[in-house]
C-alpha cells in the first residue's frame, strides 16, 4: 500500500488524499468524541487507546463501549461489535476482484484501514476492476492515498479525545455530536430503497427493544435490518422468476 514507493509517487495517490480530504474533518470530529466517549464510559486510558489503534472501527467501538463498561460478558461484546461490522464483508467480497493481483500483505492492510467512506469513494471512482498493470496500480495508488489520511486523521482525533476526554466537560454534548455523525454518513449512504427500509426497521427494533438489557437493543435492531433485507431480496428474486 502506501508503504510501497511506486504507489505514493502515482498522481492517483494524491488523487485519493485529496477526495477523503473533502469530508475530513467530519471524520476528525467522530474521532474526537468516539475517543472521548470511550474514556468518559469508564474505560481506561491504555484500554481506549489499544481499541483505538487495534479495532479503528468508530461505530463498533460506540456500540461496544457502553457493554464493556455496563460489564456485559464478552461474548456480548464480541458479537455486538461483530455485527456492527458485518458490512466489511460485503466490502471485501467486492473489492476482493481489485485486490486479487496484489500480495497478501497489501491485501491485509487494505482489509484493516478501509473504512465506509473510502470504500464508497473507491467504487465511485474505479467502477469496474482494471485488467492492466497501470490501472491496477491507479487503483492501489489511489486506495492508498484515501485510506491513508482517514486512518492517520482517525488515529490522531481519536487519541487526542482519549487523552482530554477529562477535561473535555458532559456538558459539551459531544456525545450528541457523536449521534448526529453517525445520522449524517447514514443519510448520505441511503442511497436505495432497500437501505432506507433496512434503516428504518433497525431504529424501529432498536426502539422496540430498549429495555433489554446490556444494550442488547442494539443487536436487536441489526439482526431485524438483515432479515428483513434477506427477505425483500428473496422476494424481488422470486418475482423476477416468476415474470421470466
Amino acid at each position: 500500500m502506501f508503504f510501497d514507493p511506486a504507489n505514493h509517487r502515482h498522481p492517483a495517490f494524491r488523487e485519493g488524499m485529496r477526495d477523503i480530504l473533502a469530508v475530513a474533518p467530519g471524520i476528525w470530529a467522530w474521532g474526537l468524541m468516539t475517543g472521548v466517549a470511550m474514556v468518559q464510559s469508564g474505560l481506561s486510558v491504555d484500554v481506549a487507546t489499544a481499541m483505538t489503534v487495534l479495532v479503528y472501527a468508530g461505530s463498533s467501538q460506540l456500540a461496544a463501549t457502553p457493554m464493556m463498561a455496563a460489564g456485559a460478558p464478552f461474548w456480548v461484546v464480541i458479537a455486538t461489535a461483530f455485527c456492527v461490522n458485518l458490512r466489511f464483508v460485503v466490502f471485501s467480497m467486492h473489492l476482493r476482484q481489485y485486490l486479487m493481483p496484489w500480495p497478501r500483505w497489501q491485501r491485509m492492510c487494505v482489509g484493516y484501514m478501509t473504512a465506509d467512506l473510502s470504500y464508497v469513494m473507491f467504487v465511485k471512482r474505479f467502477p469496474h476492476p482494471a485488467t492492466d498493470p497501470e490501472g491496477q496500480r491507479a487503483e492501489m495508488a489511489y486506495l492508498s492515498g484515501n485510506v491513508f489520511l482517514n486512518w492517520f486523521g482517525w488515529q490522531i482525533a481519536s487519541l487526542v479525545g482519549v487523552f482530554m476526554a477529562s477535561h473535555i466537560p458532559g456538558s459539551w454534548g459531544l456525545g450528541f455530536a457523536g449521534v448526529l455523525a453517525l445520522v449524517g454518513v447514514m443519510c448520505s449512504l441511503s442511497d436505495t430503497p432497500l437501505r432506507r427500509v433496512s434503516a428504518g426497521v433497525s431504529g424501529a427494533a432498536a426502539v422496540a427493544a430498549f429495555a433489554l438489557p446490556l444494550k442488547l437493543n442494539i443487536v436487536v435492531g441489526i439482526a431485524a435490518a438483515v432479515a428483513m433485507c434477506l427477505l425483500l431480496e428473496r422476494t424481488a428474486l422470486a418475482d423476477k422468476e416468476a415474470q421470466a
